[in-house]
């Protein structure tokens, strides 16, 4: 019991945790993307699925942290860098995800009035859980790394991902209900999801992009979206009162 008396440790769970909810902030908006494609009472089963398997893949690699440590040695150099497999299943999850939000872009573009949930047959609870599960493990694999890089204890990395998901699972709510209400805040939640599978192929080929930059553009994107989701509310109340 002598940890719980060394501020060491406690500063270390501090900042992992904090640093593991903003790293899950992508985590969220994909799932709540994906979500948005279900039916009401479906979308929080998926939403919770989700959330319980990014857990889960978290603290198996957490188990696992040879093999994760592994994953960061060179297998093959090309173009002057040398790729971890690391760097390859980043660069294949940021494919992924440029992959679906431009598809989701597309649907939406093409065929508006047919994009609302449960009109995608495609959209089915198994298919968004499996596409769930592909990038929680990218996700969990940039997580964990980061998690080895900041703390010396296994029992301080996992409490450290246990509260950020709790965090994350609170956060996600909310998220998951103002896309689903607010239709146009999709097309944002899909940009920035093409922001952020940008950035991981770029951190798999070696040109890492400070997440401060990505965030910022997020948040202050997601201020203006906020603005005219406000102006049109306001201008829905006044028609309605006339």
């Amino acid at each position: 019991m002598e940890w719980m008396y060394d501020p060491a440790i406690w500063a270390s769970l501090a900042t992992l945790t904090v640093m593991e909810i903003i790293l899950g902030i992508d985590n969220i908006v994909f799932i709540s993307v994906l979500v948005s494609r279900l039916p009401e009472k479906q979308a929080d089963q998926a939403r919770k699925i989700g959330l319980a398997l990014a857990l889960v893949a978290r603290i198996v690699m957490l188990m696992l942290l040879a093999w994760i440590i592994g994953l960061t040695q060179p297998v093959f150099s090309a173009f002057g860098h040398d790729f971890a497999w690391r760097d390859i299943i980043l660069i294949a999850g940021g494919l992924f995800l440029l992959y679906k939000a431009t598809h989701e872009i597309h649907e939406a573009v093409e065929s508006p009035e047919d994009h609302g949930p449960t009109s995608k047959a495609g959209a089915t609870f198994m298919a968004i859980i499996g596409q769930i599960i592909v990038i929680d493990i990218v996700f969990s694999v940039d997580s964990i790394v980061t998690a080895i890089g900041m703390a010396q204890h296994v029992g301080v990395m996992v409490a450290a991902v246990v509260i950020a998901m709790i965090f994350m699972y609170f956060g996600s709510i909310p998220i998951s209900k103002f896309i689903a209400e607010h239709p146009t805040t999709k097309m944002l939640a899909l940009a920035f999801l093409m922001l952020i599978g940008m950035s991981l192929v770029a951190d798999g080929i070696g040109f890492h992009i400070p997440k401060g930059y990505i965030y910022f553009a997020m948040a202050f994107a997601t201020a203006i979206e906020s603005f005219n989701v406000l102006i049109s509310i306001r201008k829905k109340k006044a028609r309605a009162q006339e």
